[in-house]
């Protein structure tokens, strides 16, 4: 029976009149690998800071089993200034109870994890996506029992997502992350807890992948809803009951007024929750009939030695939906101005037709004034906004957006991100486009937002450049896919699957190419410092790794079954055999690097 980490009960949090969340009741036990999804404001990122113990509830108790090591990666993490990757994984390490060849140890085997090699570098000089990692090695650097990520993904490039599925899949400890990115939470989480008011708890809680929780969710909604129109259909009847007042007030006839007033009560509760706002996204195309929006002709951009693309031939069409694929800093951002007529070619030619209108979406938001207000950003000649032809107030294209009126004098630097990012979206609605240029807008976004984001984007008829870290939209939306390497290459790709393959079966080549040429090597050199014993172990260690990594990959496929989802005891058994697999792997690493550096 899995052990019980943490647990909450009737957790609530209020942040003025309004609750965030209210009586939530939940445990983590051991194993548990869990994805937390729920609407922009729901609460989501407030609950990981309480279960972390950064952030007290205003009601309600949290409270974590004794001597728990917690691992816990803001949305943001810092730094401060002047701190080294060592400095920081050696203070995240900082624990009185270990011994230091134990630290050292947890710090050497994080970095491995993290794939980061130097430990002298300041944070300050990292990338986005470097920083993150970081932030992740420092949190596994604890050894942590239980580990708390928010929007583990942001920041992150498509092989530091798959990096991260892949940890997350290995580990046999639990996690609980906020994620809006669907294929990693498909991938990674074995449970998942919707945070949203529409649930009488207002916590959904499925054991099984994430298509099994909207399958799970959307019965439930249905049921729901049905109720709800029966329930509404008994009102109607009281309520004309009540409407011939009957003469004799009896008292059963008082104690079916009572009855009507119950079920008026727990209609308007129905009605309350189960009232959800989406933002109205719909960008607006142009009448041009051109069938040749843009070409690029042996398109080749440099700075100095390093080529960002080089001969690339493009031509985008009404229809046509580019997706960009590519490492942070392979020149995703660079290609894209280009396109656009931002930057300029080293060499090669962007034709544009005639009068060609342009809508670009900057992933920095530097279109957006963090002092003006919101009514200002949203109308900035006015207290109106034209949008396909017709007047709308201000008040009104606000709240198209899920913007409340008190918040219409509020500046935009003291917006959240998901806010900042339909502000910038609004912005661009209002201006009609040939082509529409993407840089990361679906950055802060919560999934019913991507959504309908997704559904407009379809239904666009001008062309389209879409740079995204979030796979689903991407292959979703794409018809083509360009792969950048960084290195000046540019390859085609007929949707994002393919790409995926193509990466997967050249890191396997990789890998065996490498792991011949150690053989090789090795059995042209065979070192006097081992003994016969250990020599014969050291050659066959290769293979009882690659075995040891085919038992825990079968181990983890077993313990993501959703048939045994409802079945706690058989999904434990499972989650005790992963966590003896991932120790097996563990243990021939650990001692092949004993026997490497013996050799050595």
């Amino acid at each position: 029976m899995a052990k019980l980490l943490l647990s909450c009960k009737d957790l609530a949090k209020t942040y003025g009149a309004e609750p965030l969340f209210d009586g939530l009741s939940l445990g983590v036990f051991e194993g548990d690998h869990v994805g937390i999804v729920g609407p922009n404001g729901s609460g989501k990122t407030t609950l990981l800071r309480i279960l972390a113990g950064v952030e007290k509830p205003s009601s309600g108790v949290c409270v974590a089993r004794k001597r728990l090591r917690l691992g816990y990666v803001p949305q943001d993490p810092g730094f401060a200034p002047g701190t080294t990757v060592a400095s920081a994984l050696q203070e995240a390490a900082r624990d009185e109870r270990v011994e230091e060849h134990e630290r050292q140890t947890r710090i050497a085997v994080a970095m491995g994890k993290a794939g980061i090699k130097e430990g002298d570098q300041p944070v300050a000089e990292l990338s986005g996506g470097w920083k993150k990692r970081l932030a992740i090695a420092c949190a596994l650097a604890c050894a942590p029992e239980l580990l708390l990520l928010d929007e583990p993904t942001n920041h992150l490039d498509l092989d530091g997502i798959l990096w991260l599925e892949d940890l997350l899949m290995r580990e046999s400890e639990a996690f609980v992350a906020v994620s809006h990115d669907r294929y990693f939470l498909e991938a990674a989480a074995g449970r998942m807890l919707d945070l949203d008011r529409a649930f009488a708890s207002g916590l959904l809680d499925v054991r099984g992948r994430y298509s099994l929780y909207l399958e799970k969710k959307d019965a439930l909604l249905a049921g729901q809803a049905a109720y709800q129109e029966s329930l509404r259909n008994r009102v109607r009847g009281e309520l004309e009951w009540l409407s011939r007042k009957a003469r004799a007030r009896t008292r059963k006839a008082q104690a079916r007024i009572d009855s009507a007033t119950r079920l008026k009560d727990e209609l308007a509760g129905l009605d309350s929750r189960s009232r959800s706002s989406v933002v109205n996204i719909e960008f607006t195309g142009t009448t041009r009939k051109t069938k040749r929006l843009l070409v690029a002709e042996r398109l080749t951009k440099s700075y100095g030695s390093r080529a960002i693309v080089h001969g690339l031939d493009l031509v985008l069409s009404p229809g046509h939906r580019l997706g960009l694929l590519g490492a942070n800093g392979s020149g995703k951002t660079t290609l894209l101005r280009i396109l656009a007529g931002f930057e300029k070619p080293s060499s090669g030619a962007v034709e544009h037709a005639p009068d060609l209108r342009i809508v670009m979406f900057d992933q920095h938001r530097s279109r957006l004034d963090p002092d003006v207000p919101l009514k200002r950003a949203l109308a900035p000649h006015g207290d109106s906004v034209v949008y396909q032809g017709r007047a709308i107030h201000v008040a009104g294209w606000a709240r198209r957006f899920l913007f409340r009126s008190e918040q219409i004098e509020t500046p935009v630097g003291r917006l959240s991100g998901g806010e900042q990012a339909r502000v910038l979206i609004a912005k661009l609605m209002l201006e009609p486009a040939d082509l529409l240029l993407l840089d990361e807008p679906t950055n802060d976004l919560d999934i019913p937002t991507l959504d309908v984001l997704e559904e407009s984007l379809l239904e666009f008829p001008g062309a389209l450049v879409l740079v995204t870290h979030d796979r689903y939209l991407l292959d979703r939306v794409s018809t083509r896919v360009l792969a950048l390497d960084g290195s000046g290459n540019a390859t085609i790709y007929s949707d994002y699957a393919q790409w995926e393959r193509d990466r997967r079966e050249a890191a396997q080549a990789e890998g065996a190419a490498r792991r011949k040429s150690a053989s090789l090597k090795a059995a042209g050199t065979r070192s006097k410092k081992l003994t016969y014993l250990e020599q014969r172990e050291w050659e066959q260690m290769e293979a009882r790794i690659l075995e040891a990594e085919k038992r825990l990959a079968a181990c983890r496929q077993a313990s993501a079954d959703p048939a045994i989802a409802s079945d706690h005891e058989a999904l434990m058994e499972r989650m005790e055999a992963l966590k003896a697999a991932q120790d097996a792997v563990e243990r021939f690493y650990a001692r092949w690097a004993a026997l490497e550096a013996k050799r050595r």
